[in-house]
């Protein structure tokens, strides 16, 4: 494994490696629990100092061709290409995800959607130039934002790191970003690639804990604060902005149900169903969480459904070839056990429901039957390998059933009928439905939830659109 992470890793400010004078956090293997180096916990007087940086960068940046940061990021996409392994040896010792996969997965994933948005930066589209009053030509101009405070995940820390830096810098935008206290180490080495690429000050990276991020979204200087995190999070985000208007941009958690109907390939269903629920650990806003599926074949649903996690579904560690990996940090393994802890006497642990071992934060997949819909299960978002099952009865019921929690990011349905799947895609309410599939992703389609989930788009030409305004220019034909 790649041995690069310094002992205390720095801050990435005005394109420099920049030590801080706050105090020092440990960063812990979460699959053997172990201190490997050391963050800081970045103080008010870095994050002023990164911030003046990114303004001082920001007329520049903005007025650049739309070619000239088009080519910037298609060479950073291209010296993240050249890192791969180096990326990848990081990112699963900060998340203890399997490091086999981890190109396929999520490295080569986050070189694509760099290339996106960088043909994205020639994409500045407004209403033709007209004559909508007599006597003046009216036309519109799409703008950047302005200096950008962004604040990414443990969960996905390059991929959520490039969904957010991508669509702002190919718009114009300069960024201070902070990614989460226990994931830093692709962030910091990717701000040392784009330092190489991009001008001084365009992109900076202040590390730090729950206390820095309050210090990024409270600052008077964004014109707009973008996270992707909790629920919790992203109300303490959208309360400070609100303060002095800021545009906030919020991709925040998820409860996905997966509806499965009784003319549904039980077989497909199952697996791919499995997958999207233990990918990652279930540490992901999309994954799915919970099963609704038509009472006359429940049972053989379940039954089909515990035997693919048993055959083909482990956690373990990253080189051990396992499915998935361990829970992030010890806080996220107390609270997933402590959802299976608590379940109500009616609810039946059909597989898993326990931590794995005594060293790493690794939790079994469990799958769990008899839940009703007001159970804290069902309702409040585990982030973790727990998928729970219901049945339904008439295609209403399935639709209340779905749609019947305070999340809407993401959701599937599973049956045969185009008709059946048509109707389901338009009633249930979350910004992503999958038909006969759950969990894929591509860089040109919009990701982003409603309700609890949030608001504004990851991905796609809209999520480039977020990070932009609009001005109207009238100029007299006289």
């Amino acid at each position: 494994m790649t041995n690069i992470v310094p002992d205390i890793l720095p801050n990435i400010i005005d394109g420099v490696a920049v030590a801080s004078a706050g105090p020092v956090l440990d960063l812990v293997d979460p699959a053997t629990e172990q201190v490997y180096g050391h963050a800081p916990i970045s103080t008010a007087e870095d994050v002023d100092a990164a911030f003046a940086a990114a303004s001082r960068a920001f007329p520049a940046w903005r007025d650049a061709t739309p070619a000239t940061r088009q080519l910037a990021l298609f060479r950073l996409a291209d010296a993240l290409a050249d890192h791969a392994d180096e990326f990848a040896d990081l990112e699963s010792r900060d998340t203890g995800k399997p490091r086999a996969t981890l190109v396929a997965d999520e490295i080569d994933q986050s070189v694509d959607q760099l290339r996106f948005f960088a043909g994205a930066a020639r994409e500045l589209n407004g209403r033709a130039a007209a004559e909508y009053a007599e006597g003046f030509t009216s036309y519109v101009r799409r703008e950047p934002v302005g200096v950008v405070a962004q604040v990414t995940p443990w969960n996905y820390p390059l991929n959520m790191a490039i969904w957010k830096i991508g669509p702002a810098l190919a718009a114009g935008n300069t960024i201070v970003l902070k990614p989460s206290e226990t994931t830093p180490s692709t962030t910091v080495r990717l701000a040392e690639l784009a330092a190489e690429i991009l001008p001084a000050g365009v992109f900076n990276v202040v590390l730090g804990d729950r206390s820095t991020g309050a210090l990024l979204t409270e600052h008077p200087t964004p014109a707009m604060v973008a996270i992707t995190g909790s629920v919790r999070a992203g109300m303490a985000v959208a309360s400070a902005a609100a303060t002095r208007l800021k545009r906030v941009h919020l991709e925040l958690g998820g409860k996905a149900p997966a509806v499965v109907f009784d003319d549904a390939d039980l077989v497909r269903a199952a697996a791919g169903i499995a997958q999207a629920a233990y990918f990652n650990a279930g540490q992901d806003c999309t994954a799915a969480t919970r099963v609704i599926v038509h009472a006359s074949v429940h049972d053989a649903f379940v039954r089909e459904l515990v035997g693919y996690v048993q055959a083909n579904v482990q956690t373990g560690a990253p080189d051990s070839g396992a499915f998935f990996g361990p829970l992030n940090n010890a806080g996220q393994l107390e609270r997933v056990t402590g959802f299976v802890d608590r379940l109500p006497a009616h609810a039946r642990v059909e597989i898993g429901g326990h931590r794995q071992g005594e060293t790493g934060y690794f939790f079994e997949p469990t799958v769990v039957t008899g839940v009703r819909q007001d159970d804290e299960i069902v309702q409040s978002e585990v982030f973790g390998p727990v998928l729970t099952v219901q049945p339904f009865e008439t295609e209403e019921d399935a639709v209340a059933l779905a749609n019947g929690v305070p999340y809407a990011l993401a959701a599937s349905t599973w049956t045969t009928d185009h008709a059946t799947a048509m109707r389901m895609s338009r009633a249930l309410d979350f910004g992503c439905v999958w038909i006969n599939a759950h969990i894929p992703f591509v860089s040109d389609m919009p990701h982003g939830g409603f309700k609890q989930s949030g608001y504004g788009k990851d991905l796609s030409i809209y999520g480039f659109e977020d990070y932009t305004r609009l001005k109207h220019v009238m100029s007299s034909l006289d």
